[in-house]
């Protein structure tokens, strides 16, 4: 049976993702921030905290653990120095919830830490940080040549997997891609569907690894418009898909 995945909102645009099978009240969520919200989600849906995991270190994304085990005391699994782990996530470990099964990854960028669960019989990743609706995270702590090859390993997954991030960021990230690539048709009508989405106050994700690949300017390093396009900007020669992710990722933090 596919999993139920929840999405419940925090702060002013973080996505925390609660999951279950169906029929089972037996809950696990994904980089609670915030516990208050998923208290209120877990209280309303009549389910009970299993277990938590954590993609990353950030504040935003472990700051209501504590408040959680107040009210549950549940494993937590995460990557390496995060406070309260019960078992620490590396590349290469399995595990069984909700009686599914979740590959580790790491992909380091975002953060040095950065892990992503991803499931192979849905399939589906919660990706944390590192993948975004046409866009990526911000490089805090790692280099470009590490974010461009966690992207890498990402895009050489199932192109049917939901890719659940951690924020709605999906307009402006559009905005930014339409920018680099204003030709993209598959972009063209993605962006008027975001638009239309955000109108009505809906969330823009998950979206899909397939939608990621023909849209996403960072996950499309690699392909020519897009290296042309970092060219252009950069004024410089661009050998590699990581100099393209490189300078795209610059633009986009002066965008």
């Amino acid at each position: 049976m596919p999993l139920i995945v929840h999405t419940v909102p925090a702060f002013t645009d973080n996505y925390i993702w609660l999951f279950h099978q169906q029929g089972d009240d037996q809950a696990f969520v994904v980089d609670p921030g915030d516990a208050t919200p998923v208290l209120d989600a877990l209280k309303q849906m009549n389910l009970s905290l299993a277990g938590i995991l954590i993609t990353h270190h950030h504040p935003d994304h472990v700051g209501g653990i504590p408040q959680l085990l107040e009210h549950y005391q549940v494993p937590i699994y995460a990557p390496e120095g995060i406070q309260h782990a019960t078992s620490v996530m590396k590349e290469g470990d399995t595990i069984h919830l909700a009686n599914a099964t979740f590959d580790v990854l790491e992909v380091p960028g975002h953060t040095l830490d950065h892990i992503v669960y991803f499931n192979a019989d849905e399939p589906l990743v919660f990706c944390g940080d590192t993948l975004f609706a046409n866009g990526c995270g911000r490089l805090f702590e790692g280099t470009a040549e590490q974010m461009w090859h966690s992207l890498s390993k990402l895009a050489a997954l199932p192109k049917e997997t939901k890719v659940y991030c951690a924020h709605e960021y999906t307009a402006a990230n559009t905005a930014f891609a339409l920018t680099v690539e204003p030709q993209n048709l598959e972009l063209q009508k993605r962006a008027k569907d975001v638009d239309k989405l955000r109108s009505e106050n809906k969330p823009t994700v998950p979206s899909t690894l397939a939608m990621e690949l023909a849209t996403n300017p960072f996950i499309r390093a690699d392909k020519a418009s897009i290296k042309e396009a970092a060219i252009s900007h950069g004024q410089n020669t661009v050998a590699s898909a990581t100099e393209a992710f490189a300078e795209i990722r610059r633009w986009k933090d002066n965008f």
